[in-house]
C-alpha cells in the first residue's frame, strides 16, 4: 500500500511558523508526527507568505523549508487549468479560493492523501465529484 501523501494548506503552515498563531501548538504537534515532504502549491505559499508578512514576519522560514525540501511543489496550475476552473465554478457560491481549488485538484490526483488544514471549507469540498477528502484538522 502506498504511503499517504500529505497536502499542506495555508493554516497549518502559518501556524507552524508563527508562535503567536492560535493553531501553533496543534500544527507543531501534527507536523512532528508526519513524514516529510509535505506537498503544496504556489497559491498556498503565496497566501502563507502574505499572512506572515501582514503579521510582521518575513518569508524566510518558508523559504528554508522549500530549500530543504520539507515542503515540495509538484503542481503546475496551468497543466490543470480546466479542472481548477471547474472547481472554482462548482463552489462559486461558497466561495472557494484558488489555493483551495488547487489542493482539491491535488487530492483528486493523489491517492491515498489527506489535506493538512485548519479550513472547515474542506468539509464541503469533494474530490472526483462525491468523495470526501481525508483531513488532518483541528476540528
Amino acid at each position: 500500500m502506498a504511503a499517504t501523501k500529505v497536502l499542506l494548506d495555508t493554516g497549518p503552515l502559518v501556524g507552524y511558523v508563527n508562535r503567536a498563531d492560535q493553531h501553533h501548538k496543534w500544527a507543531v504537534t501534527c507536523w512532528s508526527a508526519l513524514f516529510e515532504p509535505l506537498w503544496t502549491c504556489e497559491a498556498v505559499l503565496s497566501e502563507a507568505i502574505f499572512i506572515l508578512q501582514a503579521e510582521g514576519a518575513g518569508p524566510e522560514p518558508i523559504l528554508r523549508m522549500i530549500e530543504r525540501q520539507i515542503i515540495r511543489l509538484d503542481f503546475v496550475m496551468d497543466e490543470h487549468r480546466a479542472d481548477v476552473l471547474r472547481l472554482l465554478r462548482k463552489y462559486a457560491d461558497h466561495p472557494m479560493s484558488v489555493a483551495d481549488a488547487c489542493l482539491v485538484r491535488m487530492a483528486e490526483l493523489s491517492d491515498p492523501c489527506q489535506v493538512f488544514t485548519t479550513d472547515k471549507d474542506f468539509l464541503v469540498y469533494r474530490r472526483k465529484g462525491r468523495q470526501a477528502i481525508r483531513l488532518l484538522a483541528p476540528f
